[in-house]
């Protein structure tokens, strides 16, 4: 029997959390595991590009289809790594103001586009998103079966956990088809005290909810952005990798992904 297909809003309360460089990182960590994965860019940054080795004069995207009313299948790149992307896409200012018009309209819009996309069984949708509350993390949440929340081992993380579990309710909660949320901790560096102490009242706050493996800060990560490859394909043997890896691992082991 086939796995299932799910589709995970990566998000986050807060900027300046490694958010893409998570989604990069766990989409080829996936790939190495045998599992198909989309990676979506809803972000007007159109960053998770420069993590797939996309030319980075490639104006396509999924916002560029949005505004003409073009199925979101056109604007996909498959990458040499592996993983299939949909990039936000280049767009002028006045144009991305014309999209998220059209998103604050529609709320579905994600959700109904992204299931014309062809797609094998068992694929695994990475939604990477903005930080904070926007209409792309509403997109995200409406279409969402998972949400994986990316937090930093610090205080600001922690009493912004607050905020995300007020936009999970009202966004995810109520929604049949929605299974479960996770939070994840990026950037962990047990050597420092008050890390650690983070960590241990995140574990308390949150209990099951946070997965049980950390990122460790490495700093390969952004060694590698800068060669426009995954940590995995750029330093294999690196602790960013080997966390990529129990991460996939954990995931594909809970029932949403089997």
């Amino acid at each position: 029997m086939n796995p299932r297909s799910t589709l995970v809003a990566v998000v986050s309360p807060k900027g300046g959390v490694g958010k893409t460089s998570v989604v990069a990182n766990l989409a080829m960590a996936l790939v190495d595991r045998q599992r198909p994965v989309l990676a979506v860019d809803l972000d007007p940054q159109n960053a998770l590009r420069l993590h797939l080795r996309m030319p980075v004069d490639d104006a396509r995207g999924l916002a560029v289809q949005g505004l003409q009313q073009w199925t979101l299948a056109g604007a996909e790149f498959a990458s040499p790594y592996g993983v299939r992307l949909l990039p936000y896409g280049s767009l002028a200012e006045s144009d991305r103001r014309d999209f998220e018009r059209g998103l604050d309209r529609d709320p579905d819009w994600l959700r109904r586009n992204l299931q014309q996309v062809p797609a094998e069984p068992g694929t695994i949708t990475l939604i990477d998103t903005p930080p904070g509350g926007s209409l792309y993390l509403q997109q995200a949440l409406l279409a969402a079966d998972v949400a994986l929340t990316v937090l930093l081992p610090d205080a600001a993380s922690f009493v912004t956990i607050a905020s995300m579990e007020r936009w999970l309710a009202e966004y995810c909660r109520s929604r049949s088809e929605f299974a479960s949320s996770y939070y994840l901790v990026n950037r962990m560096n047990a050597a420092r005290p008050l890390c650690r102490d983070v960590l241990a009242a995140m574990q308390g706050e949150l209990g099951y909810r946070l997965v049980p493996s950390v990122l460790r800060f490495d700093a390969l990560v952004e060694e590698a952005l800068a060669s426009q490859a995954p940590v995995s394909r750029y330093a294999p043997d690196s602790i960013a990798a080997q966390d990529a890896g129990q991460i996939a691992d954990w995931l594909l082991n809970q029932p949403e992904f089997r």
